[in-house]
């Protein structure tokens, strides 16, 4: 087979993609390079602040194997104006990339894969928001011929997406609530891609499970199974701003904590829930209610800090928590994730241990390990992150 003066054999051709550089003979001008690895970005990152005092931008890189050999992803770099932002080196890689249809995290490509790479680029505090950004892969295929294993790819390139995020009061008031799962390196929601209706939506890339200790420190004391051993149970749930109630589920039975449901159908697996538009299409999900909690109904207008319900255990849900995200379009799932950032809370403290010593806690009732900050750390106008201990006004 000849390409451009140059032959290949067809075979090798048809497996590697060749991994080779040619320059047409027509075209001397420009040179044309096979990229067996095809790089997008389908949801451009919107910067938001961070409890942590830095804006963050958090989107995914869609790498699309094209080629019937296996690829090892050694290191990715996120490139603005020339400058690197962040380096992803071969254990981050594995770390952060997630093959289409799975929850594991792999660093290589299979022959013809399509996955997605996680990313969550913290800026340092008062750097300049970027215009657009770039990625530069670094590959090898050992299937490869010599010479030819080691390459370097770019791509990927999006301009950031610079509309105002949602500013929101609290859901909840009160103290000691656990930011389980917040955005923005928690697998559980921030990777939770799923291919609804046609494309491949991450409607929970900013979601987070509010959780609740006592004055001892426990997720529950009692026994496991009983509802109202939970602190968090019967919380009173709060408008986060004057806004119109979208849809209303009310109904679903709690479920007993410390099991997890099973056929649970897609349209049930937030249980009780309501989903507010907050306008400049934005909307707030709230699930798992508790049944015949919920205040309000289709069509109605709600105003900052009304009380809609009480946080329960229906649908998909294992303890009772509230579930809340905010998205693009008024559906939980065939939806895009877009940032918030609240008006005022108070860090009180932090998971020491992260997310296996929260596991353990609400698994086992034993108190869960905090390092206190102190004082507590008033924060205004951000996104609580991962795994802190938050304060709400008492309104």
């Amino acid at each position: 087979m000849k390409i451009a003066g140059i032959s290949f054999v067809a075979p090798l051709l048809l497996a590697l993609l060749t991994l080779v550089a040619y320059t047409p003979i027509e075209r001397a001008e420009a040179s044309e390079n096979m990229t067996p690895l095809l790089l997008a970005v389908q949801d451009a990152p919107v910067p938001f602040m961070g409890s942590d005092g830095r804006v963050h931008l958090v989107y995914e890189l869609d790498m699309n194997n094209f080629s019937s050999a296996e690829i090892a992803v050694e290191k990715v770099e996120v490139i603005s104006d020339g400058a690197t932002l962040q380096t992803l080196d071969t254990a981050a890689v594995a770390g952060r990339l997630q093959p289409g249809g799975q929850r594991d995290s792999t660093g290589t490509l299979a022959r013809s894969t399509r996955a997605l790479l996680f990313f969550n680029v913290a800026l340092a505090p008062g750097a300049k928001i970027p215009v657009e950004l770039e990625h530069r892969v670094s590959l090898r295929v050992s299937a490869a011929p010599p010479g030819h294993q080691e390459f370097e790819e770019s791509g990927g390139k999006t301009t950031v997406d610079r509309r105002p995020v949602a500013l929101i009061g609290p859901p909840l008031r009160g103290m000691r609530y656990i930011s389980a799962d917040s955005c923005c390196d928690a697998v559980r929601h921030t990777r939770a891609a799923l291919p609804v209706n046609g494309r491949a939506w991450v409607a929970q890339r900013y979601a987070v499970d509010w959780e609740q200790t006592d004055a001892s420190g426990r997720i529950y004391a009692g026994p496991r199974e009983k509802l109202e051993s939970y602190a968090i149970f019967g919380q009173p749930v709060l408008a986060v701003a004057d806004a119109l109630v979208v849809s209303v589920i009310d109904g679903e039975p709690e479920q007993t904590p410390g099991n997890y449901p099973t056929n649970i159908p897609l349209d049930k697996a937030d249980g009780n829930c309501i989903i507010l538009d907050l306008g400049n299409h934005r909307y707030a999900l709230y699930a798992h209610m508790q049944p015949g909690s919920i205040k309000v109904r289709s069509g109605e207008k709600v105003h900052l800090g009304q009380v809609i319900g009480l946080v329960g255990d229906t649908g998909n849900s294992i303890v009772p928590h509230l579930h809340f995200q905010v998205t693009d379009g008024p559906s939980s799932l065939s939806s895009n994730g877009f940032p918030y950032e609240i008006s005022e809370f108070q860090v009180t403290g932090e998971t020491a241990g992260g997310t296996k010593a929260f596991d353990e806690a609400e698994s086992n009732g034993t108190p869960l390990p905090i390092t206190p900050v102190v004082p507590p750390r008033a924060v205004k106008q951000a996104m609580p992150l991962d795994q802190l201990i938050v304060s709400f006004a008492d309104r």
